[in-house]
C-alpha cells in the first residue's frame, strides 16, 4: 500500500500546457473569401469594360452581352463562378495559413540533428543540456522532449518506483505532450480536404446549369442558332475547368502539408523512443 501511495504524485499533468489559439480564421475567411470571390466576378470579371453591350442597371447579377476575351468570357459562366473563386481563395489563404503554422511548428535546425544532440547528452548523463537543446529547438519535438525531459530528470531520484514504472511515466508524459501538439498542426486542414472532394461538384453544377440554360435558349429560338448553343457550352465548361483548378491545388497543398506533418510526427514518436531507451540502459 505504502509503495501504491508513493506513486501518486509522479501522475502531474503534462508540464507542456495547453496553446491558446483563435478559430476566428476558420469562421471569418470563408466569408471573406466568398464575399472576395463575388467582388472579382462582379466588378474586374464583369467589368462594364469587358463587354460590347454592358448592362449598366443589371445589379447584383447583370445581363452583359459581348465579352472583349476570353477573361471576360468566364463572366457568363454563371453565379457558380463566384463561389469557385470563393474556394480558390479559401485554398491560398488556409495553404499559407497552415504553412506558416508549420514551419514554426519545425523549429529551428534539422529534427535529426536534434535527436541526435539529446542523445548524446542523454548518455553523458546530462539532461540539463538536453533541456537546453530542447530550447534551442523551439518547435513541436522540442515541446514534447523537454516535457519528456523534466519527468525524465523527476524519475532519475524517484524511489518509490521501479525502473518499468518510471518508463511508463515518461511514456504517459510524451504522450500527453503530444496529444496536446497535433492537433494544431492538423486544424484547418479540414477545409483543403473538403474543397477537393467538393471543387469539381459543385464547377459540375455550374456547368449543368449553364448547359440548361443554353438548351433552353436554344429551344426559345426554335433551334437554328447552334452557334449559340456552342457559345454557351463554351462559358458553361468555364465552371468545370475552375473547379478542377481548385480542386488539383488544394489537392496538391493538402498533400504537401500533411507530408510535413508526417515528418513532425515522427520526430515526436523517435523523441519519445528515444527517452525511455535512455533511461532503460542508464538506470536499469
Amino acid at each position: 500500500m505504502a509503495e501504491t501511495n508513493q506513486a501518486k504524485p509522479v501522475k502531474a499533468t503534462t508540464s507542456v500546457q495547453p496553446k491558446k489559439s483563435s478559430n476566428l480564421i476558420s469562421w471569418v475567411a470563408p466569408i471573406l473569401c466568398i464575399i472576395a470571390g463575388y467582388c472579382i466576378w462582379r466588378f474586374v470579371i464583369g467589368a462594364d469594360s469587358g463587354f460590347a453591350q454592358p448592362d449598366k442597371n443589371g445589379g447584383f447579377w447583370p445581363n452583359h452581352k459581348g465579352p472583349i476575351g476570353q477573361f471576360h468570357r468566364i463572366y457568363e459562366g454563371g453565379i457558380i463562378v463566384p463561389l469557385l473563386i470563393g474556394m480558390l481563395l479559401m485554398v491560398i489563404v488556409f495553404a499559407i495559413e497552415r504553412f506558416l503554422t508549420i514551419a514554426k511548428a519545425l523549429g529551428t535546425g534539422n529534427i535529426n540533428n536534434f535527436v541526435r544532440k539529446v542523445q548524446y547528452h542523454l548518455a553523458n548523463k546530462n539532461v540539463d543540456a538536453a533541456i537546453a537543446e530542447c530550447d534551442k529547438q523551439k518547435g513541436s519535438v522540442g515541446n514534447v522532449m523537454k516535457a519528456g525531459l523534466r519527468r525524465y530528470k523527476e524519475m532519475i531520484n524517484e524511489t518509490g518506483l521501479d525502473t518499468d514504472q518510471k518508463i511508463a511515466a515518461i511514456q504517459k508524459e510524451v504522450e500527453e505532450a503530444t496529444a496536446l501538439e497535433l492537433p494544431m498542426l492538423q486544424k484547418n486542414l479540414v477545409f483543403l480536404s473538403t474543397i477537393v472532394s467538393t471543387g469539381t461538384l459543385i464547377a459540375l453544377l455550374g456547368t449543368v446549369m449553364g448547359m440548361i440554360r443554353s438548351f433552353a435558349n436554344l429551344g426559345e429560338s426554335g433551334g437554328g442558332n447552334s452557334s449559340e448553343l456552342a457559345v454557351g457550352i463554351s462559358e458553361a465548361l468555364y465552371n468545370t475547368a475552375l473547379g478542377i483548378g481548385t480542386s488539383a491545388l488544394a489537392l496538391i497543398f493538402y498533400n504537401m502539408l500533411t507530408t510535413r506533418i508526417d515528418s513532425i510526427t515522427y520526430g515526436i514518436d523517435e523523441s519519445g523512443f528515444t527517452l525511455t531507451q535512455s533511461f532503460a540502459s542508464l538506470y536499469k
